[in-house]
């Protein structure tokens, strides 16, 4: 993720910024542009002008009333929603004060996830264009059955429906299912990368003519991916998982190896962009072979190899500060060269848009 400055003084700023802490402007994320701006009233109307720009006019998406999206709306749009917000359809109780909190944090991993999609131009054809296999999203909430028990909601994707468990934005419940499924990470923004590769798959390796590609890499996604999933869960990951899938839950079927090849690769590519951002290198004395420094740029990277180049000693460094503090690892993952070469089929599938 970039840095950016404020239109009006010059203040860095971030993507989930609101106001300038130092000049007092209203911020905002204007996604035809990619980039933060400060925003200038239009008095007597809805509509704000940019700074930057005051030719251009944008409204606040509709649900910034709620403090739940920072982007913006061209004016002349008809859609009150930005591209992000206008995916949803099932979305929390924002009456209730445990709604409204887990709906705005899974608005911020959403968002986030868009960014990328709008960098690299990835298929988001919305359910009004495509009522079978558009883009939509449905936070569910948790159901409490009769006897008292909840009926957890489930996370995944089916032809372009991304469902997401609402209650995993809450950090205690998403890590007491993280532990309880012994996984080395679990988030909300993983989740939303890995199920969007799903959708990825469809509209790009699936409808877009791909499928020998596919499968000289990841295999035969025609096999049962029930009875796939249920070998998993039952007998766990083959005993050499490591040295050719990225987690033990790729390795149980090509649909999840492809899901999380893609969750992955936007993981890499849009961290190395936050490190660029900051200016940050590595130089570690006496190891000259961990040294790196990103000096390209990671979305538009010529290859995997050069992202994995970079990544490693980053996320070595960066593991072993965690460590520092008694947190786990921030990225406890291996990138063997058969994980690169399904990390370089994403990064030539999505650079082609």
């Amino acid at each position: 993720m970039r840095l950016y400055d404020c239109d009006h003084c010059g203040q860095p700023i971030h993507f989930d910024n609101r106001d300038c802490m130092n000049c007092g402007s209203r911020l905002a994320f204007v996604p035809e542009a990619l980039a933060m701006h400060a925003l200038q009233p239009v008095e007597g109307e809805e509509v704000w002008l940019l700074f930057a720009n005051p030719q251009r006019k944008v409204r606040l998406c509709a649900n910034a009333g709620m403090d739940i999206c920072n982007w913006t709306v061209l004016a002349d749009d008809s859609n009150p929603f930005c591209p992000a917000c206008r995916h949803n359809r099932l979305v929390p109780d924002a009456s209730t004060e445990e709604g409204l909190r887990q709906w705005r944090r899974i608005s911020q991993a959403q968002r986030h996830l868009f960014y990328s999609m709008l960098k690299w131009n990835l298929p988001r054809i919305n359910r009004d264009e495509d009522p079978a296999g558009g883009l939509v999203f449905d936070f569910l909430v948790d159901e409490i059955q009769a006897d008292g028990t909840v009926k957890a909601a489930l996370t995944g994707h089916e032809n372009g429906l991304i469902a997401i468990r609402a209650a995993e934005a809450d950090d205690a419940t998403r890590e007491q299912i993280r532990v309880s499924m012994n996984e080395p990470y679990r988030t909300m923004l993983g989740h939303f990368r890995h199920e969007t590769g799903h959708y990825i798959w469809d509209k790009m390796v699936r409808d877009g003519g791909r499928l020998d590609e596919f499968r000289a890499v990841f295999g035969d996604e025609t096999v049962d991916y029930g009875e796939a999933l249920k070998r998993n869960y039952e007998e766990g990951p083959p005993p050499n998982w490591q040295e050719f899938f990225i987690s033990t839950y790729a390795s149980s079927h090509p649909w999840e190896d492809f899901a999380e090849s893609f969750a992955h690769y936007v993981h890499i590519v849009d961290t190395l962009e936050t490190a660029r951002a900051y200016g940050m290198s590595i130089d570690p004395r006496r190891h000259e072979e961990l040294s790196a420094e990103v000096d390209f740029n990671p979305y538009r990277a010529d290859s995997a190899e050069q992202l994995v180049s970079a990544w490693i000693p980053f996320s070595l460094a960066i593991n072993g500060i965690h460590r520092s503090m008694g947190v786990p690892d921030l990225y406890p993952f291996i990138l063997t060269p058969a994980v690169t070469a399904k990390l370089q089929f994403v990064h030539d599938l999505v650079l082609r848009r």
